[in-house]
Protein backbone atom coordinates (compact mmCIF):
# COMPACT_ATOMS: atom_id res chain seq x y z
CA UNK A 1 0.00 0.00 0.00
CA UNK A 2 1.37 2.91 -1.19
CA UNK A 3 -0.05 6.49 -0.41
CA UNK A 4 0.64 9.51 -3.53
CA UNK A 5 0.12 12.42 -1.38
CA UNK A 6 2.22 11.14 1.85
CA UNK A 7 -0.13 13.25 3.79
CA UNK A 8 -0.28 11.57 7.34
CA UNK A 9 -3.90 10.52 8.16
CA UNK A 10 -2.55 8.62 11.37
CA UNK A 11 0.53 8.79 13.92
CA UNK A 12 2.31 5.51 15.28
CA UNK A 13 4.18 5.90 18.16
CA UNK A 14 7.79 4.37 17.53
CA UNK A 15 9.55 3.14 20.44
CA UNK A 16 13.25 2.90 20.07
CA UNK A 17 16.73 2.95 21.84
CA UNK A 18 19.69 4.85 20.99
CA UNK A 19 22.25 2.45 20.25
CA UNK A 20 21.09 0.21 17.73
CA UNK A 21 22.39 -3.68 17.18
CA UNK A 22 23.74 -4.66 14.05
CA UNK A 23 21.44 -3.94 11.28
CA UNK A 24 18.69 -2.59 13.13
CA UNK A 25 19.32 1.11 12.01
CA UNK A 26 19.05 -0.11 8.69
CA UNK A 27 15.57 -1.58 9.54
CA UNK A 28 14.86 1.30 11.95
CA UNK A 29 15.17 3.87 8.65
CA UNK A 30 13.17 1.50 6.05
CA UNK A 31 10.50 1.37 8.95
CA UNK A 32 10.13 5.34 8.86
CA UNK A 33 10.27 4.71 5.35
CA UNK A 34 7.32 2.30 5.11
CA UNK A 35 5.32 3.82 7.88
CA UNK A 36 5.10 7.12 6.18
CA UNK A 37 4.33 5.94 2.78
CA UNK A 38 1.73 4.18 4.94
CA UNK A 39 0.36 7.46 5.57
CA UNK A 40 1.34 7.93 9.30
CA UNK A 41 3.30 10.92 10.93
CA UNK A 42 6.17 9.48 13.18
CA UNK A 43 5.88 10.50 17.03
CA UNK A 44 9.01 9.19 19.05
CA UNK A 45 11.58 10.79 21.86
CA UNK A 46 13.26 12.82 18.87
CA UNK A 47 16.64 11.45 20.02
CA UNK A 48 20.06 9.70 18.07
CA UNK A 49 20.10 6.08 16.83
CA UNK A 50 16.74 3.93 15.92
CA UNK A 51 14.81 6.83 16.73
CA UNK A 52 16.67 9.25 13.91
CA UNK A 53 16.98 6.59 11.67
CA UNK A 54 13.49 6.17 11.78
CA UNK A 55 13.56 10.03 11.21
CA UNK A 56 15.26 9.90 8.50
CA UNK A 57 13.64 7.39 6.89
CA UNK A 58 10.03 9.20 7.16
CA UNK A 59 11.10 12.72 6.57
CA UNK A 60 12.32 11.78 2.91
CA UNK A 61 7.92 11.31 2.48
CA UNK A 62 7.77 14.60 3.75
CA UNK A 63 5.79 13.56 7.21
CA UNK A 64 5.98 14.84 10.19
CA UNK A 65 7.95 14.12 13.03
CA UNK A 66 7.95 14.51 16.71
CA UNK A 67 9.78 14.58 19.33
CA UNK A 68 8.04 13.86 22.81
CA UNK A 69 10.26 14.38 25.47
CA UNK A 70 10.21 16.13 29.49
CA UNK A 71 9.77 19.88 29.53
CA UNK A 72 12.74 19.44 32.60
CA UNK A 73 14.35 16.84 30.71
CA UNK A 74 17.72 15.44 31.81
CA UNK A 75 20.93 15.84 29.50
CA UNK A 76 19.46 13.32 27.40
CA UNK A 77 21.18 15.26 24.49
CA UNK A 78 20.05 17.36 21.77
CA UNK A 79 17.46 16.31 19.54
CA UNK A 80 17.44 14.87 16.22
CA UNK A 81 18.31 17.20 13.03
CA UNK A 82 14.80 15.36 11.23
CA UNK A 83 12.54 15.93 14.16
CA UNK A 84 9.57 19.07 12.86
CA UNK A 85 7.81 19.64 15.91
CA UNK A 86 8.67 19.00 19.85
CA UNK A 87 6.26 18.66 22.57
CA UNK A 88 8.01 18.86 25.99
CA UNK A 89 5.63 17.35 28.82
CA UNK A 90 5.62 18.23 32.00
CA UNK A 91 6.13 14.09 33.77
CA UNK A 92 6.96 10.78 32.80
CA UNK A 93 3.49 10.18 32.86
CA UNK A 94 1.99 13.08 30.61
CA UNK A 95 4.81 11.99 28.01
CA UNK A 96 3.49 8.22 27.52
CA UNK A 97 -0.02 9.98 27.13
CA UNK A 98 1.02 12.61 24.73
CA UNK A 99 2.59 9.21 22.80
CA UNK A 100 -0.61 7.13 23.05
CA UNK A 101 -3.72 9.20 23.75
CA UNK A 102 -4.28 9.29 20.16
CA UNK A 103 -1.70 7.01 18.38
CA UNK A 104 -3.65 4.78 16.07
CA UNK A 105 -0.46 2.07 16.03
CA UNK A 106 2.91 1.67 18.01
CA UNK A 107 6.16 0.30 16.76
CA UNK A 108 8.78 -0.81 19.34
CA UNK A 109 11.84 -1.68 18.09
CA UNK A 110 15.28 -2.87 20.33
CA UNK A 111 15.99 -0.25 23.00
CA UNK A 112 17.24 0.08 26.90
CA UNK A 113 15.21 0.40 29.65
CA UNK A 114 13.61 3.49 27.91
CA UNK A 115 12.25 1.73 25.59
CA UNK A 116 10.96 -0.89 27.87
CA UNK A 117 9.23 1.62 29.57
CA UNK A 118 7.32 3.06 26.72
CA UNK A 119 6.63 -0.77 25.32
CA UNK A 120 5.41 -1.95 28.90
CA UNK A 121 2.87 1.34 28.63
CA UNK A 122 1.74 0.54 25.61
CA UNK A 123 1.02 -2.54 26.07
CA UNK A 124 -0.78 -1.56 29.90
CA UNK A 125 -2.85 0.59 27.52
CA UNK A 126 -3.41 -1.97 24.55
CA UNK A 127 -5.10 -4.28 27.13
CA UNK A 128 -6.41 -2.02 30.05
CA UNK A 129 -7.62 2.10 28.14
CA UNK A 130 -8.68 1.30 24.57
CA UNK A 131 -7.48 -1.19 21.33
CA UNK A 132 -4.52 -0.24 20.25
CA UNK A 133 -2.11 -2.26 17.84
CA UNK A 134 1.52 -2.65 19.28
CA UNK A 135 4.10 -4.33 16.23
CA UNK A 136 7.33 -5.40 18.32
CA UNK A 137 9.86 -4.92 14.85
CA UNK A 138 12.89 -6.52 14.49
CA UNK A 139 15.19 -9.52 16.12
CA UNK A 140 15.49 -7.60 19.27
CA UNK A 141 11.96 -6.68 19.95
CA UNK A 142 11.12 -10.27 18.51
CA UNK A 143 12.89 -12.01 20.99
CA UNK A 144 12.01 -10.14 24.08
CA UNK A 145 8.46 -11.11 22.96
CA UNK A 146 9.62 -14.65 23.25
CA UNK A 147 11.45 -14.24 26.90
CA UNK A 148 8.08 -12.59 27.85
CA UNK A 149 6.01 -14.93 26.77
CA UNK A 150 8.37 -17.57 27.93
CA UNK A 151 8.41 -16.59 31.35
CA UNK A 152 4.83 -15.67 31.79
CA UNK A 153 5.02 -12.21 31.88
CA UNK A 154 2.58 -11.55 28.58
CA UNK A 155 0.14 -13.89 28.98
CA UNK A 156 -3.37 -13.99 27.43
CA UNK A 157 -6.87 -14.48 29.59
CA UNK A 158 -10.00 -14.00 28.83
CA UNK A 159 -10.12 -10.67 29.99
CA UNK A 160 -6.78 -9.32 28.45
CA UNK A 161 -6.13 -10.89 25.26
CA UNK A 162 -3.05 -10.23 23.06
CA UNK A 163 -4.51 -10.22 19.83
CA UNK A 164 -3.30 -6.39 19.67
CA UNK A 165 0.24 -7.55 19.64
CA UNK A 166 2.39 -8.82 16.73
CA UNK A 167 6.25 -9.54 16.15
CA UNK A 168 7.36 -8.54 12.64
CA UNK A 169 10.60 -9.72 11.95
CA UNK A 170 11.46 -6.82 9.34
CA UNK A 171 10.02 -3.90 6.77
CA UNK A 172 8.46 -6.41 4.25
CA UNK A 173 6.54 -7.93 7.74
CA UNK A 174 5.85 -4.31 8.67
CA UNK A 175 4.33 -3.51 4.96
CA UNK A 176 2.38 -6.43 5.00
CA UNK A 177 0.71 -5.76 8.85
CA UNK A 178 0.04 -2.39 7.58
CA UNK A 179 -2.00 -3.41 4.29
CA UNK A 180 -3.75 -5.38 6.47
CA UNK A 181 -4.71 -3.08 9.23
CA UNK A 182 -5.68 -0.56 6.41
CA UNK A 183 -8.35 -3.27 5.24
CA UNK A 184 -9.57 -3.93 8.19
CA UNK A 185 -9.03 -7.42 8.06
CA UNK A 186 -7.85 -7.92 11.63
CA UNK A 187 -8.36 -6.68 14.71
CA UNK A 188 -5.35 -4.39 16.36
Amino acid sequence: MTRTDHTPQRTVALFAGVVPLDGEAVLAESAGAVLARAGYALRHGGYNGLMEAAARGAVRHGVPVTAVTLADRPDWGALNAHVTTTVYAPTMGARLHAYLDDADLVVAMGGGVGTLHELTAAVYYATAIRSLPVRLLGPTACRLSAFLRAEGWLTESPTRPLDFLRELPDAEALTADLEVLAAGRCTP
